[in-house]
């Protein structure tokens, strides 16, 4: 099956050029990714990033861009940060709710509010970034003057926007998602240097640790391909309509519930949150006043402590998972085009007793989805104590959003190869 797929992709041209453009697109970001900015201690910043789980945690979904300082260090952070701040907004500015509902012309005006208020994310992020290695005790970055410091900046932001640009493109030739496929290869690409990492410090008294790992990996790609296709249908039945002559209707078909609506978003909502407050808490920790600096290092202490970085993260993708479904569905809708469409769900009055039980069933089909997903993403965190390496941390989370974003691109071909073939009829 998987080489007819393969067979088929390779015969149909634009098809096959479209995942070819997407290849060489990727390649294009690898490049990006070991550009380096000079200024910078390349062997201090290294040792800096592999003894901060937190940093290190960015520097894996920075594709290694943050730990050779290259043009394209803060990866699509801020893009992800300014749809995060959009998509809260929508719920509570009564404009830009209405703006969201207008179909393809409100999401494109979204999305270009979004990309303006990526540059400036981008700007603060940069030089936060630079500021918080120049205040380390390692000496990563060494003095910058004022026109190199913006300099830097400026081609830093510069790349940020140019990963936006490859992401657009990309999700353009309509082969996955550009922006979490920008992701996915930069967490892919560490994968090399992990087993280099392990194998080069072997020993075999820690195979017990490899086989843990090996276990934990499996049941969370086993884990996440299981929730993800997961599905609760809700039985829809139409009523029959006489049109002149013709009989309409009369037809019973379902409504899927997928029971994680919101696919890798929480995980990247989660991270991207959790990230924050010990970052900006390394710019204080050098400040005179003794209680401000007391308490960043206090808030990195905190988040450096494993049960409550694995409670909070936790916490955050549970809560995510039900934010995210609450953006993207919305029963009210579904009911009401239901009704127009002249279906209903059995035994269920249509109208306000529909949205009543779509938000009921919705909710209990989510606690699962979320609970689930929660789990998975702390597990290899929970785990670690008993195998005593900090890898199983990162692996789990960048198992977690590879596998589902695999998962989202194969529909996303299926879906193309399933489109040409009703073409072809």
């Amino acid at each position: 099956m998987f080489w007819e797929k393969l067979s088929q992709l390779w015969k149909i041209r634009d098809l096959r050029n479209n995942i070819l453009a997407v290849v060489g697109l990727l390649v294009v970001f690898r490049i990006a990714a070991h550009v380096p900015i000079p200024g910078v201690d390349a062997t201090a910043l290294r040792n800096f990033f592999s003894s901060n789980q937190i940093l290190g945690l960015m520097n894996v979904f920075s594709g290694g861009g943050m730990e050779n300082f290259s043009v394209v260090m803060l990866g699509v952070g801020p893009y992800i940060t300014a749809s995060i701040i959009f998509q809260l907004l929508a719920m509570i500015v009564p404009k830009l709710e209405e703006l969201s509902k207008e179909g393809e012309y409100g999401r494109q005006k979204i999305n270009m509010y979004t990309r303006w208020l990526a540059v400036p994310l981008a700007v603060l992020q940069a030089y936060g970034m630079i500021i918080m290695l120049r205040q380390s005790s390692a000496q990563i970055v060494t003095s910058l003057e004022p026109f190199r410091l913006i300099t830097t900046i400026v081609v830093v932001t510069a790349g940020t926007i140019f990963l936006m640009w490859l992401g657009e493109l990309i999700s353009e030739k309509h082969i996955g998602n550009g922006i979490s496929l920008l992701i996915f290869v930069g967490i892919v690409t560490r994968i090399p240097t992990a087993i280099r990492n392990v194998f080069s410090t072997y020993d075999p008294a820690q195979i017990f640790n490899l086989v843990i790992f090996a276990v934990v990996a499996v049941v969370t790609i086993v884990g996440v391909v299981y929730i993800t296709e997961a599905q609760r249908n809700i039985p829809v039945s139409y009523a029959r309509r006489v049109r002149g002559n013709r009989m309409y209707g009369g037809v019973n078909t379902y409504l899927p519930l997928r029971v994680n609506m919101a696919g890798v978003i929480p995980i990247i909502f989660a991270i991207s949150l959790i990230l924050f407050p010990p970052m900006v808490a390394q710019f204080f920790l050098r400040v005179k006043t003794a209680w401000v600096a007391g308490a960043a290092q206090w808030v990195i202490a905190m988040f450096n402590n494993q049960w409550f970085y694995g409670i909070m993260y936790f916490v955050l993708v549970f809560g995510f998972t039900y934010f995210y479904t609450a953006v993207i569905f919305h029963p009210q809708q579904v009911a009401e085009n239901l009704q127009k469409a002249g279906g209903f769900i059995p035994g269920i009055r249509p109208g306000f007793s529909t949205v009543e039980y779509l938000q009921k069933t919705t909710s209990r089909i989510l606690l699962i989805g979320a609970l689930f997903l929660a789990t998975i993403a702390v597990l290899p965190m929970a785990l670690q104590p008993l195998t005593g390496t900090k890898a199983l941390t990162i692996g789990g989370t960048s198992i977690l959003i590879a596998v589902s974003v695999v998962i989202e691109t194969v529909k996303q071909i299926n879906a193309q190869l399933t489109m040409r073939d009703y073409e072809e009829l």
